[in-house]
């Protein structure tokens, strides 16, 4: 659902995990090649700032959840 490139971590790339886990609350995240960083620490940082569970990672796939206490979903653009 979403793809970290060269830039790794932005603000922008946060906000917008953190809102794909209010509607959906399980996401999948991949690394592309041409991230530096380690996939197993940019999932450890996203599960604290986002302040969900880090359910998995392999390889460059990371899978993030976080139970939406809310309730109602919101919908997400197509």
């Amino acid at each position: 659902m979403f793809q970290i490139g060269k830039a790794s971590l932005t603000p922008e790339v946060t906000e917008a995990i953190n809102e794909a886990l209010q509607a959906r609350e399980l996401i999948k995240i991949s690394v592309l090649k041409n991230c530096l960083d380690d996939p197993k620490e940019i999932a450890r940082v996203l599960g604290e700032r986002t302040n969900s569970a880090v359910v998995q990672v392999i390889g460059k796939k990371i899978v993030l959840y976080r139970e939406n206490k809310d309730k109602k979903k919101i919908e997400l653009p197509k």
